[in-house]
């Protein structure tokens, strides 16, 4: 049953194939034997999960069930699970049960699905190979010495090892679309103010999204229907029409105009990963597409403005973490300024402690104009050449990252060669534009991504379109043999 989308599982549960129960149990003795070697799990729930399979047997045989009924999922560890530790891979909230549920937690869970425990991922969603972890790092399932990707590197490889059919994620710079891309499945980072962010910790609010992960496009539009929507007690959640992503995967995509951006082909590039693009453009163009190049002038600059505003927010986010209210308290504290350094410097690890210094550096007296609203500009620029180029085009696309998976330890001592591996998603971040990676093709027996970027609220666009080259390719299909 592991190696079933989860329409499949859906209609399965339908006509009474198998129980949600039986599904259930089926995953949690998977975890339990595969797991100890991938290390994506920080918190199996199998009691809590048992018990949410027999509701969910009892909706389906009384009818009153939805799609995602008995569907098995997992949390990324950064959202708030009432009753459940809620870490976000910190030492600092190693202790932390939320009292209450994220607001995606409790769509999800009114949906039917059931939470089979919470993912591992980069500290605060600091990272891009799962390394900053406090748990340890996650291992890429389809060769374990390499990274899976960050933060969301728990739900990836969960999805990739068929530890589970989906999860959550959450994309401050790229951190769904680039685990997904290492690890070989589909990932969504929807339009900014889409999806609630209310009870997810916050690493920098104006970037923070979160998303769905799965094996396939199809999937991905089934949760992503489940978690989006206006949230009043969201200020940055935008009210809309509600959308039926599920709905128009399969229309043609005669006239879709498709730009390749010449800044994301340029050095840099895994000329394996040129080549698995050209060719998945290729299939796309012979579905109906036409494809145009051109430009975001700007995009060079996206790392840069990144790196500014990202610790900036992280910097007063984190500010509420002192070991006064939750979180790990330091012991004996001699007085209040011991009580807060001390916390503080034993609960955060090393890249939290970077980003913190280089936000606090950015925002003080002096340097404010010069750093972080001077970022602000260059994030509007970028933001402009986005609009332009949708003028032209209804898709761009490109590679996910600049390579495959890296080894463990590769770029973990070069905090700049980390940066740099999120190279071509983090602009998407910074105008608030959805994107998406799909699986494209394999460089040295580790998966390839390609990345979609659309207008805003295009989220059925992508989906879309990525639907439609998953049904004249079986690269989402392929699974690690483990």
């Amino acid at each position: 049953m592991h190696e079933k989308t989860i329409r499949e599982l859906s209609e399965g549960l339908k006509s009474k194939a198998f129980s949600s129960l039986e599904l259930t149990e089926s995953f949690l003795q998977r975890i339990d034997r595969l797991d100890p070697s991938i290390n994506a799990f920080i918190t199996v729930t199998p009691e809590r999960a048992l018990e949410a399979a027999k509701a969910a047997d009892v909706a389906l045989s009384g009818g009153t069930a939805g799609p995602l009924t008995g569907i098995p999922i997992a949390q990324k560890d950064i959202f708030c699970t009432e009753g459940v530790r809620s870490s976000c891979g910190s030492k600092m909230l190693d202790q932390f049960i939320s009292p209450y549920n994220a607001t995606v937690v409790d769509r999800l869970n009114a949906a039917g699905t059931v939470m089979l425990g919470k993912l591992n991922m980069d500290e605060f969603a600091m990272g891009s190979s799962n390394e900053t972890s406090f748990y340890g790092p996650v291992k890429n399932p389809w060769n374990l010495e390499t990274v899976p990707g960050g933060s969301s590197g728990g739900s990836a490889a969960a999805i990739a090892a068929r530890l589970v059919p989906g999860a959550t994620g959450t994309d401050t710079g790229g951190s769904i679309r680039q685990p997904a891309a290492f690890c070989g499945i589909t990932g969504i980072k929807p339009t900014y103010g889409l999806v609630s962010r209310w009870g997810m910790i916050a690493f920098a609010s104006s970037l923070d999204q979160a998303g769905p992960m799965a094996k396939t496009a199809e999937d991905c539009a089934w949760l992503l229907e489940a978690m989006a929507g206006f949230d009043p007690k969201d200020s940055t959640s935008i009210e809309r029409p509600k959308e039926i992503y599920s709905q128009g995967l399969d229309k043609s995509l005669q006239g879709l105009r498709i730009g390749l951006p010449k800044e994301f082909f340029g050095e840099g590039l895994d000329p394996d990963i040129h080549q698995a693009i050209q060719t998945a453009i290729g299939e796309i163009e012979k579905l109906g597409a036409t494809v145009k190049a051109i430009s975001l002038p700007h995009m060079h600059l996206s790392g840069p403005a990144y790196y500014v505003v990202a610790p900036a927010e992280c910097s007063s986010n984190l500010a509420r973490l002192d070991g006064v209210r939750y979180g790990y308290r330091a012991e004996n504290p001699k007085d209040l300024k011991d009580l807060y350094m001390r916390s503080r410097g034993e609960g955060f690890g090393a890249e939290v402690k970077r980003r913190i210094l280089i936000g606090t550096y950015a925002l003080s007296a002096g340097y404010y104009d010069a750093y972080y609203l001077k970022a602000q500009k260059i994030r509007r620029l970028i933001s402009d050449d986005f609009k332009k180029a949708f003028e032209e085009v209804d898709v761009i696309m490109g590679p996910t990252s600049p390579s495959v998976a890296f080894q463990f330890g590769e770029k973990s001592q070069d905090p700049i060669a980390m940066y740099l591996s999120d190279i071509y998603t983090i602009a998407v971040n910074l105008a608030g534009l959805p994107g998406m990676s799909v699986p494209v093709g394999f460089s040295k027996g580790l998966p390839i991504g390609m990345q979609l970027i659309g207008n805003y609220f295009s989220e059925h666009r992508l989906l879309n379109v990525a639907h439609r080259y998953q049904g004249v390719t079986d690269w989402h299909q392929q699974s690690p043999k483990l």
